[in-house]
């Protein structure tokens, strides 16, 4: 059986509710959770965790979980802010690409921007995310993401046993 990490960042809470449930369709399924060393507050953190995205920057941040490099794969749960990637969720692959399996992500948006964040993470990575998906926040709150997020956890659960399955048969790729 695979082990999956669940990573995820959230300034509002949405990112931890999907989490939560993408843990509730697997339990087995471990999560780490990344903050702020400096949380940001009210309209003036708002607009800073904006301003952290349109320029790319990497706040400090804390990470508290399972190291990933213990993993099989890690889930990235993020939200989207102005079209990119979350700061926090950059400044974590960042400090950790050379630590994580195989990369799956989970973009929470309020309308556009999921691509533009998986290709990111593919950049910082150096390789293809797995798996991804978008869910707007109000598929979150009002429920309606539910079913997706089911369905892609089953899809990566299936995926990594098909890979783990290969490798104890002595089909995966071998290294020279």
């Amino acid at each position: 059986m695979s082990k999956i990490l669940v990573v995820s960042y959230s300034w509002t809470g949405t990112c931890d509710r999907v989490a939560d449930l993408l843990r509730q369709f697997q339990p087995g399924w471990q999560h780490g959770e990344i903050d702020l060393e400096n949380p940001r507050h009210g309209r003036a953190g708002y607009w800073r965790c904006v301003l952290d995205s349109v320029l790319r920057l990497k706040p400090a941040i804390r990470y508290e979980g399972p190291f990933p490099s213990k993993f099989d794969a890690v889930v990235l749960v993020s939200p989207i802010w102005a079209f990119r990637l979350a700061g926090p969720m950059r400044s974590f692959v960042n400090t950790r690409r050379e630590h994580l399996p195989d990369v799956a992500v989970i973009s929470v948006m309020g309308g556009a921007g999921a691509s533009n964040a998986v290709r990111e993470i593919e950049q910082l990575t150096g390789r293809a995310c797995i798996m991804n998906i978008a869910l707007t926040m109000q598929e979150v709150q009002e429920g309606d993401a539910a079913i997706r997020l089911r369905d892609f956890a089953e899809t990566l659960r299936a995926l990594k046993e098909a890979s783990d399955h290969r490798a104890a048969s002595g089909l995966a790729p071998q290294s020279a």
